[in-house]
């Protein structure tokens, strides 16, 4: 995946720079706006790859899980790029509608064109792991949201080009904020739901209460916790009353590990703590529902 963000973070840089140029020669700001979109993505790719990197770095004596929140961190920063950059292209485009000027559209269709090239190529390279990692899928929304506002730049010019309405150049800026809008409210909610320990979407927080409730031996489940420690990884903390059987047979480090591994296998929940408490006579302090 280091590779895959290489190669996007180069090639975007280069193609900013010659849209920036061609939009400013044409004078398109459509072409501009794409421009200013590209770039927050290559920060994004950037910020992505660094997050990704320090993801791996070990635990230390401070951070005792090590630095994998800031994948967590990178889609949330990533997300309110985004949010910044369709506030300038609205600002911009609305201004434009007040005062429309002509473009060279031949330029605008040539240079949005490699752009579709160039992002649906670099998205590609984020497709497979953006299924299994938020931070990821961040990547590799930017690089599609950009392949599909490049096409409509090129589709714009075109109909610039046939009809000489200048208008549609600041138009398509509001549709292209509009679209940029629409694609990352998802990846900005589930970024703050993250950020804020929230329970990863992807668990269902009923069935894994029923899952341990179900364990053999248990009569209780209390204090259950569930968040992500970064954007690929999911931890747990939970209670289990478990009172002793009398049997000299039972094995509670058996029980842990099992319970364990279920937890891993079924709701991919890789980091797991398991209190056991056998006396339900002691109530928990942390056992009502409403006690953090």
């Amino acid at each position: 995946m280091s590779r895959a963000f290489a190669i996007g973070i180069v090639l975007n840089s280069l193609f900013v720079a010659a849209e920036v140029g061609a939009g400013l020669w044409a004078g398109s700001l459509a072409l501009l706006a794409d421009a200013g979109h590209n770039l927050s993505d290559v920060l994004a790719l950037i910020l992505a790859w660094g997050a990704a990197t320090l993801a791996k770095r070990a635990p230390t004596a401070r951070r005792t899980y090590g630095l994998r929140k800031s994948t967590i961190l990178a889609s949330l920063t990533n997300a309110v790029l985004l949010m910044v950059a369709v506030g300038a292209i609205i600002s911009e485009s609305v201004r434009r509608l007040a005062e429309p000027a002509s473009i060279q559209t031949g330029l605008v269709m040539l240079t949005a064109g490699l752009g579709v090239v160039i992002n649906t190529a670099t998205a590609l390279l984020f497709f497979r792991g953006s299924h299994s990692d938020l931070n990821v899928r961040g990547a590799f929304l930017h690089m599609a949201g950009d392949a599909a506002v490049s096409l409509a730049v090129v589709i714009g010019a075109f109909v610039i080009a046939r009809t000489g309405l200048t208008w549609v150049d600041p138009a398509l800026g509001l549709g292209i904020a509009a679209f940029i809008l629409f694609a990352t409210w998802g990846l900005l909610k589930e970024s703050i739901d993250l950020s804020l320990d929230a329970v990863p979407k992807e668990i269902d927080v009923a069935k894994v209460r029923d899952w341990l409730a179900a364990r053999p031996g248990v009569v209780e489940v209390h204090d259950l916790h569930i968040w992500a420690m970064s954007t690929t990884e999911i931890a747990l903390t939970v209670h289990l009353i478990r009172p002793a059987s009398g049997r000299a047979d039972e094995d509670g480090d058996s029980f842990l590990h099992q319970t364990c591994e279920g937890l891993s296998k079924r709701f991919n929940i890789g980091h797991a703590t398991v209190q056991v408490e056998q006396d339900p006579a002691h109530a928990c302090r942390l056992a009502p529902a409403h006690v953090v």
